[in-house]
């Protein structure tokens, strides 16, 4: 566990935590690693970690009744997953590694019982959440955009 506190430290999303913060993270946090093609999780799983990207890609894809559209990829740096802070705690999407991906979890049932004892914590995550949500819906709105332009 003493080796995640500096990959987690490196991470752009625990820029901002406090060390204290960030020390809490760890003892919620593991390695992963995921293969080119394999699933990360599934739509209507229960969402129970989030993933902070060290490196690799992982595409957030919808399965439609003859394909399957990815709508993002995110890459080192990024952070994977929300669904993990709200009720009823199951994902929205597939993820899928588009390449070999190294990534730390971060376990959900961990971090929300931390802060509900640390306000603190709890605050300061969603800060975190809240810009990336906003910054998403932006890329998202942009793409759509981009498509009706591009059939207009």
């Amino acid at each position: 566990m003493d080796t995640l506190e500096p990959l987690l430290a490196a991470h752009p999303f625990a820029r901002h935590l406090s060390a204290a913060h960030l020390h809490v993270l760890v003892g919620c946090a593991r390695n992963v690693r995921f293969d080119a093609g394999q699933f990360v999780f599934r739509e209507g799983e229960r969402a129970d970690a989030f993933y902070l990207i060290r490196d690799g890609c992982i595409a957030l894809e919808v399965a439609t009744p003859t394909t399957t559209l990815t709508m993002m990829t995110l890459g080192a740096g990024e952070v994977l997953g929300w669904s993990w802070l709200f009720p009823p705690y199951r994902w929205k999407f597939d993820a899928r590694a588009v390449e070999p991906t190294r990534a730390i979890a971060l376990d959900a049932q961990c971090l929300r019982t931390k802060s509900e004892t640390d306000h603190d914590l709890g605050y300061e995550l969603l800060k975190q959440f809240a810009l990336m949500v906003e910054q998403r819906l932006h890329a998202t709105r942009l793409q759509l955009l981009n498509a009706y332009d591009a059939n207009g």
